[in-house]
């Protein structure tokens, strides 16, 4: 189990670079961290667990079972508060996102991320396509399209023109 947290850890972490730009909170790796914490503090436990299993120490078990229980306690509280707090999580990450889209013209860094994110999620926008009616980007382009990387990858020759909503 803690090798396994260890990887998800690992991968958050490495998701993390690409999407940085959208997550400009610093707490964002925040559960990431936790994970990796989670991961040796597992590995410590399972220690414990076994060598009191194999010396068969009454001590060394009630330990054990004292620190799954407590671990179970955190588990459920932290189920709670991601239950309540995930309509702030979500409000959060859109207006990040909203900034991000707001400063897009095609050649920044910022373009780069948004472009990426769009063709890796099969998306477009922080919504839906109509996002960028609103971002100065499209009121400087003067012709009512959206970014190339809004266009479906099966479709030939998109143009990402509004009145084509079809092939976003």
């Amino acid at each position: 189990a803690a090798a396994g947290l260890s990887y998800v850890g690992g991968y958050v972490i490495n998701t993390y670079k690409s999407y940085d730009n959208f997550l400009q909170d610093k707490y964002a790796l925040l559960p990431a961290v936790i994970i990796l914490c989670v991961a040796v503090v597992m590995f410590i436990i399972g220690l414990i667990g076994c060598c009191a299993t194999f010396r068969e120490s009454r001590v060394g078990l009630g330990l054990f079972l004292a620190i799954i229980l407590i671990i179970f306690i955190a588990e459920v509280s932290a189920f709670v508060l991601a239950f309540v707090y995930r309509e702030k999580v979500k409000t959060d990450v859109q207006g990040t996102m909203r900034s991000v889209f707001e400063k897009y013209n095609g050649k920044n860094p910022e373009s780069t991320v948004v472009d990426y994110l769009q063709e890796q999620l099969h998306c477009c926008g922080v919504m839906n396509y109509s996002d960028w009616t609103t971002t100065p980007w499209f009121n400087s382009t003067g012709n009512s399209s959206v970014p190339l990387s809004c266009c479906r990858q099966d479709v030939k020759n998109c143009t990402g023109r509004l009145d084509q909503p079809q092939e976003l």
